[in-house]
């Protein structure tokens, strides 16, 4: 049985690995279009800001590593432009040398990943412009970053954020431009507030509902352009999404409207013997109850050791997603879970929110961080919908709310979880409860 992964981080190489422990001698090839394999992507923010010393250290496992120690066929440059389901192959280019490949398979893994969205403005291709994707553009960026003072970050989500956060730790004047009214689209604006106070209490320049219209320069990148004016930029790093690498892949396949390749609960494409893991593939999204693109590297891990046990002919299905993140700004860390209000109210579920700000442990104990927490609850049914957490403890909180949502918890059920209790660590209510206890009671 010969098996091709077509992607050597997260997914392919989770699945990779789990063909080798339970295959019988499996035949593995991997086609990685760069010589990167199976690094943290989500680590490069903090090599930028000199958290993070090195991007050896961000490598997981080398490319020599698979080929030596675990006998898989790990390609460097090898680009696939095509998959042939009637011939079952795998067609593309080697980078390197700028000629053809094409591969035969019995089983397919497609785990391309996703690319950086590259808005079309223009001066987008001026030098100092970048985006922050893999260990090549985080060595680029660090490199130029010596020579910046005034560094510009087009978005607001999850990335921008911490990118703004470690060019502020090296000293850099540092603007953000969003183009919503608010920071971090996937929490409520009333939460999100907290990280735009927390931005302007280190220093940084957030611009809300600007529109970048231009990056303007001559050798390098000088000045970007909103409808409100121009300002200076010697650097930039664009960080507005992703978008999912399936672009190469024929009709037969089927795609999620946001064109990620759409999969069964086992991980099958709607082609024969092709599956799909990542951020190409879609998640299902359990409390939506239908196909969702949420791109996470946990997932992606979890979805391609998934695919290799469906590969090897046992049924293991995916039990789906509920939109966990987390992610820490200066001093304050943000994490949400499920659906926000805004988020069911787009897809016309009804929903209400209960909010609740304390401190995250007995107040009488030093330095006993403030918490503020919402729940989104269905008023009906009184089902948990989603969870929003910012401050200290936010992530214990989220685990377990993201717990109770996968187990399909109602508000007043998680009254009675029986969580820990000492004063260094909580207060004799976990701030979840007290938010629960302020919900309208249905009793």
């Amino acid at each position: 049985m010969h098996y091709i992964i077509i992607g050597g981080d997260a997914a392919g190489m989770s699945a990779a690995m789990q063909l080798v422990r339970f295959g019988d001698n499996p035949d593995i090839t991997v086609l990685e279009e760069t010589d990167q394999y199976s690094y943290a992507q989500c680590g490069l923010p903090y090599f930028l800001g000199g958290i993070v010393n090195s991007t050896e250290s961000l490598v997981a496992r080398s490319r020599e590593e698979f080929r030596d120690r675990y006998g898989i066929n790990a390609l460097a440059y090898h680009q696939a432009t095509n998959v042939d389901p009637k011939r079952k192959t795998v067609s593309g280019r080697k980078l390197n040398k700028d000629e053809p490949f094409s591969f035969t398979y019995d089983r397919l893994l497609v785990a391309t990943g996703a690319s950086p969205i590259i808005p079309g403005l223009p001066g987008i291709d001026l030098p100092g412009v970048h985006v922050l994707k893999t260990i090549a553009h985080a060595e680029q960026i660090k490199d130029e970053l010596q020579h910046a003072q005034h560094a510009a970050v087009i978005g607001g989500g999850y990335i921008g954020l911490e990118v703004a956060e470690n060019l502020a730790h090296l000293g850099k004047q540092v603007s953000i431009f969003e183009r919503q009214p608010y920071l971090a689209r996937n929490f409520d604006p009333e939460m999100s507030n907290r990280l735009l106070q927390e931005a302007e209490r280190h220093g940084i320049t957030v611009h809300l509902n600007a529109e970048v219209c231009e990056l303007r320069g001559g050798e390098s990148v000088t000045e970007v352009v909103t409808e409100d004016g121009s300002f200076p930029a010697d650097i930039v790093i664009v960080a507005v999404g992703i978008t999912p690498n399936s672009g190469f892949l024929g009709t037969e396949f089927t795609k999620h409207p946001s064109t990620a390749v759409k999969i069964n609960k086992y991980l099958e494409t709607s082609v024969t013997d092709v599956f799909a893991a990542g951020d190409c593939a879609v998640h299902y999204h359990r409390i939506k109850q239908t196909d969702d693109y949420v791109p996470l590297g946990t997932t992606a891990n979890k979805q391609g050791q998934l695919a290799a046990l469906n590969m090897l002919g046992t049924k293991t299905p995916f039990g789906g997603v509920v939109g966990t993140a987390i992610f820490r700004f200066f001093e304050l860390t943000a994490a949400r879970t499920g659906l926000s209000k805004l988020e069911a109210e787009a897809i016309h579920r009804p929903a209400a929110v209960v909010d609740h700000e304390t401190g995250a442990h007995a107040g009488y104990m030093p330095e006993a961080g403030q918490l503020a927490v919402r729940l989104v609850y269905d008023p009906v049914t009184r089902l948990l919908l989603g969870a929003q957490a910012i401050g200290s403890g936010a992530d214990k909180r989220i685990d377990v709310l993201s717990t109770a949502l996968y187990s399909g918890l109602t508000i007043e059920q998680l009254l009675e979880l029986d969580l820990a209790y000492a004063p260094p660590y909580n207060g004799v209510w976990d701030p979840i409860q007290q938010t629960a206890r302020k919900a309208p009671s249905d009793r």
